[in-house]
């Protein structure tokens, strides 16, 4: 079922993935790196586009390579378990490509308008990814859960930035977009060309997301010889 719903509509969820006590895990690591500003400096950035120092709380922290930082990530069970969901979604060849942290601070109530991942990606010839998004917090409209709109096709739309240094968005919102709340340790799956959002959080409690992105081991390796290793800085070889 979950296969089929991924093929027809570029995205699915699960609820849950995660056990109770693997989610508790989870939140330690996602707690401490977080809190540190000074150990994730340079793979840290406020999606909502507000990155000057006078302002005293990131509103959408996005932490790009949390398991470079801190390696024992990939230890826990979440790494195998949603690989395995992506090489059953598309493929044996499916890899990790890059993990990231998304967090919506309480009372901030900033959205992350609708855009499609691939428009952050540079392009391959093999377009097959998916992205594991998976909540740490029990998660529904107010807080910041999300929305998808079916995909149709792979064509990329027009984006541009909502604020200077902030995430990427399209012009016009769908109009078929439908949220998908989940308990703490559940999971969304989607591709790259399927469009998403999710409101701001306007509750008292954090929104905490692990996201895992995955796409063909060839393609991984043909990123890195092109400089994309997903830090934000273009790497090239000479």
């Amino acid at each position: 079922m979950l296969k089929q719903d991924f093929a027809n509509n570029g995205f699915t969820h699960l609820d849950p993935l995660l056990s109770f006590d693997e989610v508790a895990e989870l939140r330690k690591v996602y707690d401490r790196l977080l809190e540190d500003k000074r150990l994730t400096a340079g793979l840290r950035s406020d999606l909502s586009g507000n990155n000057t120092k006078l302002q005293a709380v990131e509103k959408i922290t996005q932490i790009m390579l949390p398991s470079r930082i801190e390696p024992r990530l990939l230890q826990q069970q979440v790494y195998s378990k949603a690989l395995q969901w992506a090489q059953n979604l598309l493929g044996d060849d499916m890899a990790l490509d890059f993990d990231m942290l998304i967090n919506k601070a309480p009372l901030t109530n900033t959205e992350t308008p609708w855009h499609q991942d691939a428009a952050y990606w540079i392009d391959l010839p093999d377009k097959r990814s998916v992205s594991c998004w998976i909540a740490l917090d029990d998660v529904y409209e107010d807080n910041g859960c999300m929305w998808f709109a079916p995909r149709y096709d792979n064509n990329l739309l027009k984006h541009t930035h909502s604020k200077e240094g902030g995430a990427l968005s399209i012009d016009v919102s769908p109009k078929n977009g439908r949220p998908i709340p989940l308990k703490a340790g559940g999971c969304t799956f989607h591709d790259g060309f399927t469009l998403h959002y999710s409101k701001g959080n306007s509750t008292n409690g954090p929104r905490r997301a692990l996201i895992l992105n995955y796409r063909p081991h060839k393609m991984i390796a043909l990123e890195r010889e092109q400089g994309m290793d997903h830090t934000g800085k273009r790497q090239f070889r000479k």
